[in-house]
């Protein structure tokens, strides 16, 4: 570990979920527990200690000493570059929203300028729900919805779930590698897999919420998620083309076939993906 005080600590500063994971540093010099800011923050105790660890990680010094409890855990002490993040990281928020006050829609605009990663496919979403696999299970699966009105699943711990507060109706960032994507042509034989879904959900009940459970329900049993739109652009590779689909409601997403590719410039295509590829995220 680091124990330079002139390490920088913005690296701390740059995850999407950052600021729920500041507000457990917070309560924790303030309580002096880990318990009582996890209590506080609406999280488990193994989700705060998560959040301390990862913020820990990324500010490569450590910023909390621990004291060893019992089944209610120990004390813990924020140490002073733990207090250091915290300002930093009041400072940029006070100059964050100086800047997005002079915009018209800054604070929206400002959503594509946080996070920098490898992964191409960012697609702004909506949490329909956020469900347990199973009774006691530690892994979570979010039906989330697109602009354009598709479903899809991601599969996240609880851990990460709770840090991120998702909740219906929260406005998320669905990313994932171009790489884990697998595009379709869209003949008869896919055609008829993608209508069965549609077919099934509706036949179980016209009623919209439960047509989204039924068709969120069979990706989760098949293990992936499909998204559908018209193909863009198609970059042609030894093995593999790279295409890009426009989606309805906006945005496109990336992915790759096997070449040649089968379909022509506007017809339509289907991505398909893991329900573990996608990542959601929070932007700003």
């Amino acid at each position: 570990m680091n124990t330079d005080n002139s390490t920088t600590l913005t690296a701390a500063l740059t995850d999407s979920a950052s600021d729920r994971r500041l507000e457990v540093l917070r309560l924790v010099g303030q309580s002096g527990s880990i318990s009582e800011a996890a209590r506080q923050v609406g999280i488990s105790y193994k989700a705060a200690w998560q959040a301390i660890d990862t913020l820990t990680n990324l500010s490569g010094v450590a910023l909390v000493d621990r004291t060893v409890g019992g089944s209610g855990g120990g004390g813990a002490r924020i140490t002073a570059q733990g207090l250091a993040l915290l300002a930093l990281a009041d400072e940029l928020a006070r100059a964050r929203q100086q800047v997005l006050s002079r915009f018209a829609g800054g604070a929206a605009l400002a959503g594509g300028l946080g996070l920098r990663t490898s992964m191409r496919n960012q697609l702004p979403c909506t949490v329909l729900r956020c469900e347990a696999l199973a009774p006691h299970d530690p892994m979570a699966t979010v039906t989330l919805q697109t602009p354009g009105g598709a479903l899809l699943q991601s599969s996240i711990t609880w851990e990460s779930a709770d840090l991120l507060g998702l909740a219906p109706g929260l406005a998320v960032l669905v990313l994932c590698k171009a790489t884990a994507v697998q595009v379709l042509a869209v003949t008869a034989e896919v055609k008829a897999e993608v209508t069965a879904g549609v077919a099934a959900a509706e036949s179980a009940n016209t009623m919209t919420a439960r047509a989204d459970e039924s068709e969120a329900a069979a990706q989760a049993l098949a293990g992936d998620c499909q998204l559908v739109g018209r193909v863009a652009r198609v970059t042609p590779g030894q093995g593999r083309d790279e295409v890009v689909l426009a989606l309805d409601g906006g945005g496109h997403w990336v992915g790759f076939a096997t070449h040649p590719f089968a379909a022509a410039l506007g017809q339509s295509a289907v991505a398909r993906m893991g329900t573990s590829s996608l990542v959601v995220g929070l932007a700003g």
